[in-house]
């Protein structure tokens, strides 16, 4: 199966936007349509190296909250720590083949079809938007940007990345070296925007907490340090359990003495409204793979959906080969919107990839291609591979509502 995140990388200078907008302890209601830092340049990209130093790190950071720390904290460090982060070293992420030393291959990556057809989307927005500019958030290596470029030409008066990864930005900026002054970059949003922002895959890269439900008790799953080697240079974590306030917005339908393990998404729902705060005319398409919320809170999902990828391969265990998997979890599209709409957004559209990228013309992209480069293209929207499994959802703030051009047809609001 071709795993699919372009582990895109959430602005963390937005982070902190989390203890404004993050009250989500309680139930809302749908109305339709830091990281510890440091000096790490002597470190090397060496597995075992780059692991050691930093579950060090992530050790004394326990060590000073007391011998626990929330799994969200714990998975900010592990893909964003500074120089060690899985986004913040320099090893390969992003390939079709593990033999490429990748973990996964993304959407853009696998055809550029897929930038060309979000490229429609954007034309539409910028339409109706009376916009020019696009921001994308965690742009990867550039492969979307370049499609994006390529498809709106002048349209496109300024095109800005806003990512946190040094090594990533460099790759971007060689690949978009021949657009010259039309590309920029920068590590934080203005306090005013107008355009229309694109993220493909930022959701599910941001840090989650997790809830665990045992004999009808809430609890908090974080993390503690379980062992350490008498030379200290092997660090083993482990789960621990702290009472909690915090609740999913949804209770799950199964009997109280039945375990249950889920997320809730405070980040993911402050950066939405964070956008909100920042937009002053604009639009905002997401792209990400997940649920709605009575299929995302389901009880047939009751381990959660947080998963690792490491040389194309899942696992359920973020605790070990930290800074050199990735961690992930869906998204709950539920909550986007809800945090769009508390925030003074407007929903426009929710559907699947599959639909979205029907809508934006794909069966027409298809008959031209060949063969090959037709069967590539034809996996964005196979039920079986991603065109099932990613959501799109689109949002605006400060025009008219208008409908879509990626979703006139396969709307999905009913199922937030």
């Amino acid at each position: 199966m071709a795993r699919q995140p372009e582990r895109n990388l959430p602005a963390q200078a937005l982070g902190s936007a989390s203890d404004q907008y993050g009250a989500w302890g309680r139930r809302r209601q749908w109305h339709g349509k830091r990281a510890a830092s440091g000096d790490n340049r002597g470190v090397n990209t060496e597995p075992s190296s780059l692991t050691t130093v930093l579950a060090k790190r992530i050790a004394e950071a326990i060590a000073q909250a007391g011998g626990w720390i929330p799994f969200d904290d714990f998975m900010r460090m592990a893909l964003y720590e500074p120089g060690l982060g899985y986004y913040a070293n320099s090893r390969s992420k992003f390939g079709v083949m593990p033999e490429q030393g990748s973990d996964f291959v993304t959407a853009p990556e696998l055809s550029p079809v897929f930038g060309e057809l979000v490229a429609a989307q954007v034309q539409d927005a910028f339409v109706h938007t009376q916009t020019s500019e696009v921001w994308e958030f965690g742009a990867g290596t550039g492969a979307l940007a370049e499609q994006l470029l390529s498809t709106l030409g002048p349209a496109c008066t300024r095109y800005t990345i806003v990512d946190v990864s040094g090594s990533l930005r460099l790759r971007q900026q060689e690949r978009l070296a021949r657009f010259g002054d039309q590309v920029q970059w920068a590590d934080s949003l203005p306090a005013q925007m107008q355009g229309v922002v694109v993220g493909n895959e930022v959701l599910d890269a941001m840090p989650v907490k997790l809830l665990l439900r045992q004999q009808g008790i809430w609890q908090e799953r974080g993390v503690v340090v379980g062992r350490v080697s008498e030379d200290g240079e092997d660090i083993r974590f482990a789960w621990a359990e702290r009472a909690t306030p915090l609740r999913p917005p949804v209770e799950p339908e199964l009997p109280l003495e039945a375990e249950y393990l889920t997320e809730i998404h405070p980040q993911g729902e402050a950066f939405v409204a964070t956008l909100a705060d920042r937009i002053t005319r604009g639009a905002v398409l997401l792209i990400d793979y997940g649920f709605g919320e009575p299929e995302y809170y389901h009880p047939q999902r009751h381990m959660g959906t947080l998963v690792c990828h490491h040389l194309h391969q899942v696992d359920s265990d973020p605790l070990v080969l930290v800074g050199l998997k990735d961690i992930t979890a869906h998204v709950n599209f539920t909550g986007t919107a809800v945090a769009a709409q508390d925030a003074g957004m407007d929903v426009l559209g929710y559907t699947s990839q599959a639909h979205f990228l029907i809508n934006c013309g794909l069966g027409a992209k298809l008959d031209q291609l060949e063969v090959i480069a037709r069967s590539k293209a034809a996996k964005l929207m196979m039920e079986h591979e991603m065109g099932e499994f990613f959501k799109a959802i689109m949002l605006s703030k400060g025009v008219e509502i208008w409908e879509p051009v990626g979703f006139v047809q396969g709307d999905r609001m009913h199922r937030l």
